[in-house]
């Protein structure tokens, strides 16, 4: 029965993955300029160690080089670290709070996130550290200290009311987008900036923003694979879990830690993404279940194709203008967001 359910998510993993890797190549194939699919093909595996020398030399291709290396790959592989790291803590968030309504974005963490990051760049502060970028790491302060705020406003003795965190971070989150306004009004210079982050865009992204923000989702990862059986406990009960030796209020806040840094890394690159860590981790649990070992890296490879598709959209529906990606996916999340409270009929 065991052995059963191994090779079941084995299989579930693998064929995420493949679609993953066949939902690049199609976002990377369409734009203004429509690149050949097998043509493209060949030439990014014609940039792999293994098997250059088993593709014949790609001369001629300077232009569709260009085009893919410097433009469009980077994008894709940055939303797809987008929506891992929006889809985890998502999942994250709604096993925190045993509530599939809690997401990054509805509870205010991902204003508290653009609000580090808006700061970051109004101080010029956009540098490394050790190979981390500064602007990340803002943003997760931002991320990490609205999570504290809005879980305390939420708790009352020892408990947390799923109503009271919605609201409060509604509040919340809805005060930190007004500071960031007042930061665009006060700031000309940085103003576009800071319009990228309430709007939610990946318009400018780069192999710079790519290298920004894959070290803190490895980081935050290494981390989860040491949770994956904790988190599995709590759902027996808080508790059960306590009595089988998990320590549940130390648990909880490394995963708000965990949860805020995965949104801080996003928020930094992509801006006001929402909704994808409240779609992905509900519908990827109705699949697989909720045993986080398969769930965790099931909404991760979700998040990935989800956000890649919902930007290719928004690239090329109207092309050449382009609609801000977090526009996409609102249109997506409201409308789900308002079908869980029909059908839960109680937050």
């Amino acid at each position: 029965m065991i052995n059963d359910k191994k090779i079941k998510w084995r299989l579930i993993i693998v064929g995420l993955v493949i679609f993953l890797i066949l939902t690049l190549m199609l976002a990377v194939s369409l734009g203004a300029v429509k690149l050949p699919f097998f043509k493209l093909a060949k030439l990014i595996a014609s940039k792999i160690p293994l098997v250059k020398g088993l593709i014949n030399n790609q001369n001629g291709f300077e232009v569709m080089e260009t085009i893919i290396f410097k433009v469009r790959l980077p994008r894709v592989l940055l939303a797809a670290l987008v929506g891992v790291a929006l889809a985890t803590a998502g999942t994250l968030f709604q096993s925190l709070l045993k509530n599939p309504m809690a997401d990054p974005y509805i509870i205010g963490i991902s204003s508290g996130a653009s609000l580090g990051a808006s700061l970051g760049f109004i101080l010029k502060l956009n540098f490394d550290l050790y190979y981390f970028n500064i602007i990340p790491l803002l943003a997760f302060i931002g991320a990490l200290l609205t999570a504290f705020i809005v879980y305390n406003l939420a708790k009352y003795k020892h408990k947390i009311s799923i109503a009271t965190l919605l609201l409060a971070g509604v509040a919340v989150g809805s005060f930190l987008s007004a500071i960031v306004s007042l930061l665009m009004v006060f700031n000309d210079d940085s103003m576009h900036q800071i319009v990228f982050w309430t709007m939610g865009s990946l318009a400018t992204s780069g192999w710079k923003e790519v290298q920004m923000v894959w070290l803190y989702i490895i980081i935050a990862y290494i981390i989860i694979y040491f949770l994956a059986k904790d988190l599995n406990l709590i759902l027996l009960g808080e508790e059960s879990a306590q009595s089988l030796g998990v320590g549940v209020e130390k648990l909880k806040k490394i995963l708000l830690v965990v949860g805020s840094l995965l949104t801080g890394s996003a928020v930094a690159v992509g801006g006001l993404i929402g909704f994808i860590g409240l779609i992905v981790p509900h519908i990827v649990r109705l699949l697989v279940g909720p045993d986080h070992r398969i769930l965790i890296p099931s909404s991760a490879l979700v998040g990935a194709i989800f956000l890649i598709l919902t930007d290719t959209l928004a690239r090329t529906v109207i092309a050449p203008t382009e609609i801000p990606v977090g526009i996409i996916t609102a249109l997506f999340g409201a409308p789900f967001f308002l079908y869980l409270l029909k059908t839960k009929k109680t937050i």
